[in-house]
């Protein structure tokens, strides 16, 4: 029977050969995770979300809202009026599009316009927050991509009221109007902020080098 390590310095004393035993480390050290690697993580689900906010922005305004004039004589849906619109030109609208024409929008603002809004929202608060350090900016870029969605899916609802409105009513034209100029500005404002997130974490990762310090 093999002795313990214990009986073995009883019987030899300091000339004992007592086996070593050594833990499997717990952590294997090949897998650091280092802040340059959860940057380029951030960086790749950033990319990865404005390809999918193009692709949605040219489904939905491009190629949706575009076709369906096929169904109203030609005239542009509600949402791409960039510069609003008024109530003869609702009127209109509503009369050169049938139950089944109105439905399809609706249909169309439920799934790629609500989607829309809310991924691009989505990357843009990772955009800017990956990019900003100072907390006060951060939450002054953050507002606007936020307030771009918000506006956005209420201008989808209160159009799709107005479309199926049995009466028109000339505040609830006004309202939508408001909220198809103002996601519009919003959105153009939030590409800027983005914009100017991407160049501030560009020049604060170009100044870090030059701020530290050598190790002796």
């Amino acid at each position: 029977m093999a002795k313990t390590p214990a009986q073995r310095i009883k019987k030899h004393g300091a000339n004992a050969a007592v086996p070593q035993h050594h833990l499997p480390p717990v952590i294997n050290p090949t897998t650091n995770r280092t802040p340059q690697k959860a940057q380029s993580n951030s960086n790749l689900i950033v990319i990865a979300g404005v390809v999918a906010s193009l692709f949605l922005f040219w489904y939905l305004h491009l190629l949706t809202l575009n076709q369906l004039t096929q169904l109203s004589d030609g005239l542009a849906m509600p949402d791409s009026l960039i510069g609003g619109f008024d109530q003869g030109f609702v009127e209109q609208l509503r009369a050169a599009m049938d139950a089944d024409a109105v439905g399809q929008l609706s249909y169309v603002h439920k799934t790629a316009g609500m989607l829309f809004p809310l991924i691009f929202g989505f990357i843009w608060l990772l955009l800017i927050g990956t990019n900003v350090a100072r907390k006060s900016l951060r939450w002054a870029l953050w507002s606007l991509p936020l307030l771009f969605a918000a506006v956005r899916l209420w201008g989808n609802t209160v159009i799709d009221a107005m479309m199926s409105a049995g009466n028109l009513d000339g505040g609830q034209v006004a309202l939508a109007s408001m909220l198809t100029v103002a996601g519009w500005v919003l959105l153009a404002l939030s590409l800027v902020a983005g914009g100017a997130a991407v160049f501030l974490g560009r020049k604060a990762s170009a100044a870090s080098p030059a701020t530290g310090h050598a190790q002796p």
